[in-house]
């Protein structure tokens, strides 16, 4: 056979992490470390690898559960490569360190097993819980792979200049920033958690460190007819059922 699809060869590295194709990204376990990524990520692999579903504690369980932040994770174990990816998008490798990364979970493609992951709350100065309002915080010594929707602009914020985002369009930030979540506009979607609230809520971030913002205000596919991107792309019949609430599960 002939095709120029044959051009696509694996990436050979040293390297960990590394992004087989801008969508696809390659991890190495041969330095018998394990890693864990978001649940039916895996699309290949080479070698010996388990998967099986990550532990998590009464106490992760149930803030997922009272917040909707929801992370279901599958260990990845063994010696060989594994390959993962997600509905396409943008895949994006980072480096945790002291300061810490804070990421919606919907977001999240793999990370290092060692590190470690809560649910926080982000303020509003309306008082309006459960609006957008919830993320992970994800802290140790280790690396995080996260995935956009396109290219995404990293915004540098400083002592004197802090920046602002809309809240769909948010992606992670440092978590060493301060923010402050605030409406801009009335509208009776605002009560939905990240319903579709046009410029409705916005973050404000200050202090020292990066905010990750995508170019797109759309979560991916979800479940439901009308859910998630549906408006934009309309589900093909026999299209496995996707995530609810732009959360995994």
């Amino acid at each position: 056979m002939q095709s120029s699809i044959f051009n696509n060869t694996v990436t050979q590295s040293q390297e960990r992490y590394v992004l087989q194709t801008p969508q696809m990204l390659r991890v190495d376990l041969s330095d018998g470390e394990d890693v864990v990524a978001r649940t039916g990520s895996m699309v290949a692999y080479e070698g010996l690898i388990d998967f099986d579903g990550e532990y998590q504690s009464q106490g992760q369980r149930s803030q997922q559960f009272a917040t909707g932040e929801v992370l279901p994770l599958m260990r990845c174990s063994g010696q060989g490569v594994v390959y993962l990816a997600n509905l396409a998008q943008h895949i994006h490798v980072m480096e945790v360190d002291h300061e810490g990364l804070t990421v919606d979970s919907s977001y999240v493609l793999a990370l290092d097993a060692h590190l470690h992951w809560e649910v926080i709350s982000v303020e509003s100065q309306y008082g309006i819980p459960g609006v957008g309002a919830y993320n992970l915080v994800i802290s140790g010594q280790g690396k995080v792979a996260i995935t956009t929707s396109g290219p995404p602009l990293a915004m540098q914020v400083t002592q004197d200049r802090f920046c602002s985002a809309d809240a769909d369009a948010v992606v992670a930030w440092s978590t060493g920033l301060r923010v402050q979540m605030q409406a801009q506009t009335a509208s009776h979607s605002l009560w939905r958690r990240r319903g579709n609230t046009g410029e409705g809520w916005e973050l404000n971030f200050m202090g020292d460190g990066y905010v990750v913002v995508q170019p797109s205000e759309l979560l991916p596919p979800q479940t439901g007819p009308q859910s998630g991107l549906m408006g934009q792309f309309r589900q093909q019949e026999g299209t496995p059922g996707l995530n609810q609430r732009g959360a995994w599960g």
